[in-house]
């Protein structure tokens, strides 16, 4: 057996390198399982099962309103500054960085302002509760932390420092789970989380800017932010298409998979939101170690089309493919052997509730996951549209659906919403990639295989 993996391994360099540099990342992020869950047990016991709900809506709100003002510059700068910069164009990969900056602050500060202004409502409408509308403003603080942090996320990808990341990870983690660990002790409640959220992204975001701005001076030289980004007139518009693609992607999205719990607030109750979240976070415990997959394999991705290595680009996605959806059935079989005992051992019989949502979620997450790849193969081979397109498609579904299932449902019918567009958005992504495969391999027939 360790024979054949050495084979498997030697036979394919770019899936061991994207492992290699995942490993870095993964390692990070099973602690940060582990550190997450141990958050999550403290805090779910601690708020019971209604707060733990108001809990969710408040981080959601600001996740939500922020990536939809986001402009998802950690795509745009590892596809554009890392096809600059792989053909040795460094003043343009360095005005790419610098304009994606740019942007990215701009953006956060309206995402800020947004927060601030609709904060009273997220109160009103979500929380159930007009005395948290301060809790929402306040956590909102964060965006502003994260002026650069996707644009940072980005470059430090191009140049391979995800071990860099990976720390980085893990000290927020680690100065998250301390708060709480305080805020549990003195029984502080909601406000004492909160402040320990708040406390732990902050310094994890400003990690990120700080590493990536001295890995630009180290690759650029100091001056590198001085390159005027006229020199991108010729881009512009490439640029903008890309930028404003991935953007109406994320906010698509953003309907589909990342607002469930305010969905949920807004139509059923803080109590059902409280189910709802712990589902989702043990499902989101199996989904972990494939997170890191996507950020290494977008860059090995895009290096292998700047290059015409189709093989190399097929060899990657179908091994990468098989290794993800083999872990998650393995582990999405041991939670529904052991997640009655796990909820009700450690979060308290209270919250049993969850593991239907959890079973209905794994189904989805088992084809999200196999086929992690594949909105970073999209973007990578050039077509950027088309997560925009079939998001707007299953937004539309997703809305009808939810105003004529949840109400009555409640958080079951959103669970099955959501594995079901898991499961339709991605078959058809990867469908889509692989005919654009073949179109590309047929204009560049002498390239195949190099």
């Amino acid at each position: 057996m360790i024979v054949h993996l050495r084979q498997f391994f030697s036979t394919n360099p770019i899936l061991k390198r994207v492992l290699k540099n995942s490993g870095y990342l993964f390692s990070a992020t099973g602690f940060s399982a582990a550190i997450s869950m141990a958050q999550g047990i403290l805090t779910a016991r601690m708020l019971g099962v209604a707060l733990f709900g108001i809990l969710g809506a408040i981080t959601v709100f600001t996740s939500v309103i922020n990536r939809f003002i986001s402009f998802r510059m950690s795509e745009l700068v590892v596809r554009y500054v890392g096809f600059y910069q792989e053909n040795g164009k460094t003043r343009l990969a360095a005005a790419v960085f610098k304009a994606a900056a740019i942007v990215e602050m701009c953006a956060s500060i309206i995402a800020f302002s947004l927060i601030w202004l609709l904060a009273p409502l997220g109160a009103r409408y979500l929380a159930k509760d007009p005395h948290t509308t301060i809790w929402f403003g306040l956590y909102g603080g964060i965006v502003l932390a994260n002026l650069i942090s996707e644009s940072s996320t980005g470059l430090l990808q191009i140049f391979d420092r995800f071990r860099r990341m990976a720390w980085l990870q893990v000290v927020q983690s680690l100065i998250t789970l301390v708060f709480i660990v305080l805020a549990y002790w003195l029984k502080s409640g909601l406000p004492g989380v909160l402040l320990a959220y708040i406390f732990g992204k902050t310094v994890g975001a400003l990690g990120f800017t700080f590493a990536a701005l001295r890995e630009a001076r180290l690759r650029w030289g100091s001056d590198w932010w001085k390159n005027p980004l006229q020199s991108l007139k010729p881009q512009w518009r490439e640029l903008i298409h890309f930028a404003i693609s991935t953007n109406i992607s994320s906010s698509l999205s953003l309907i589909n998979k990342d607002s469930e719990l305010l969905w949920i607030s807004f139509l059923r109750n803080p109590i059902e939101t409280g189910y709802y979240k712990l589902a989702l976070s043990l499902a989101n415990l199996v989904q972990m170690p494939i997170s890191p997959l996507p950020q290494t394999t977008y860059a090995e991705l895009t290096r292998a089309v700047a290059r015409h290595e189709w093989q190399n680009v097929r060899n990657l996605v179908k091994h990468g493919s098989f290794l993800a959806g083999g872990y998650t059935l393995a582990a999405a079989i041991g939670l529904w052997l052991l997640g009655k005992p796990l909820i009700n051992t450690f979060y308290t019989g209270q919250y049993l509730p969850a593991y239907p949502a959890l079973m209905i979620l794994l189904a989805g997450f088992l084809i999200a996951n196999t086929f992690y790849w594949h909105r970073a193969g999209l973007l990578a081979i050039g077509r950027p549209e088309f997560p925009a397109q079939i998001n707007f498609v299953l937004a539309i579904l997703k809305i009808v659906g939810i105003f004529w299932l949840v109400p009555k449902y409640g958080y079951l019918a959103n669970a099955s919403l959501l594995a079901g567009s898991y499961i339709l958005g991605v078959s058809l992504s990867v469908v889509v990639f692989y005919l654009t495969l073949q179109q590309r391999q047929q204009l560049n027939p002498q390239e195949l295989g190099s």
